[in-house]
Order: structure tokens, then C-alpha cells, then sequence
């Protein structure tokens, strides 16, 4: 079983897994994939749009749900808390349209969110909006990079699936060491 036939087979349901849980990385992966063939640029957004939104709108509810129960048990979190929803309550539709471009927040604002009074359908529809334009923006971004890889892989075209294995590789290691270190 090759490395191709796997991203054939696997390729849309890795990036809404990636994309449901954090994103960014495997978007791009998945736009340099479409650039390669190997999958197609639309699926690639698609998938990264539907698993983007689906783990967004589990953490808000989750976040509203548990989030005043987590923030009441924590002396520290209750006057934190209160200049944060003081100011998503001044910034909401441009926070919620634009919290997965900012670094760091993709995975916590959501269920900040669902702590906050924003009503469940107003989050729903400017989530879905932001989804998309990060959806197509990010996928786009990592279809032109793979353009450029596919420029440069050409010159080394025998070594090409190492290098494929060399980018996913250092995109796990700084995905982990991001995670690692928040």
C-alpha cells in the first residue's frame, strides 16, 4: 500500500478529522495534496469546512455547558473571565467570524464562546461564515504552496514522496510543540 493510495483513500476524512480537532496544518497539507493530484481542491475544503465547524460547535456547546461551572472553581478565571466576556460582548460578530486565523485561539475560543451569552444560532451562522472563508483561504494557501513544492520537487522528482514525509513530519513536530507548550 502506497503513501498515494492512502491519501486517495483517507486523504478528505484525515483533513476533517485534522480540522475538526485543530487544522490549520492539515489544511494546508491537504491544499498542497490537491496541488500534487492526489486529492481534489474542493473536497479538500469541503471536508476542512465540515470538520472545522463540527468540533467549533462541540466545544461552544460544551462551553455552555460546563464553561460557568469551570470558571466558577477558579478563583483566577473569574476576573479573567469577566474582562473577556466584557470585551466578546463589544467584538462578538468580529471575534466569532475571525478567532480560528488568530494563533492560539482556534482550539479555546469556542468554548469560551459557549460560556458568553452569544445565542446559539448567532454563533452557528457567523462560525459557519468564518469556517468557510478559513476553509477556502487556508486550503487556497497550501494549494499555491504545493505548486511551488511541485516547482521545486521537480528538480528532485525521485525523492519526492521524502520530501512530502520531511514537510508532514516537521508540521506534526510543530503542531506538537505548540500544543506541548500551551
Amino acid at each position: 500500500m502506497s503513501l498515494t493510495h492512502l491519501i486517495h483513500v483517507y486523504g478528505y476524512i484525515a483533513i476533517l478529522v485534522g480540522c475538526f480537532l485543530e487544522g490549520e496544518t492539515v489544511l494546508v497539507l491537504g491544499g498542497v495534496a490537491a496541488a500534487q493530484g492526489y486529492l481534489v481542491l474542493p473536497g479538500v475544503m469541503a471536508a476542512a469546512f465540515i470538520g472545522s465547524l463540527s468540533g467549533d460547535q462541540l466545544f461552544f456547546h460544551l462551553g455552555r455547558r460546563y464553561g460557568p461551572d469551570v470558571v466558577a472553581r477558579k478563583p483566577r478565571l473569574r476576573k479573567a473571565n469577566a474582562r473577556l466576556q466584557d470585551w466578546i460582548g463589544r467584538h462578538e460578530n468580529l471575534l466569532v467570524l475571525s478567532f480560528r486565523f488568530l494563533y492560539g485561539l482556534r482550539s479555546a475560543a469556542p468554548f469560551v464562546f459557549g460560556a458568553s451569552p452569544i445565542r446559539r444560532a448567532r454563533f452557528t451562522l457567523l462560525n459557519a461564515a468564518g469556517a468557510a472563508v478559513w476553509a477556502v483561504t487556508v486550503g487556497y494557501g497550501g494549494y499555491v504552496a504545493g505548486h511551488v513544492l511541485a516547482t521545486i520537487l521537480s528538480r528532485f522528482a525521485h525523492y519526492e514522496w521524502l520530501f512530502l514525509l520531511v514537510i508532514a513530519a516537521a508540521a506534526a513536530g510543530i503542531w506538537l510543540l505548540t500544543r506541548y507548550r500551551s
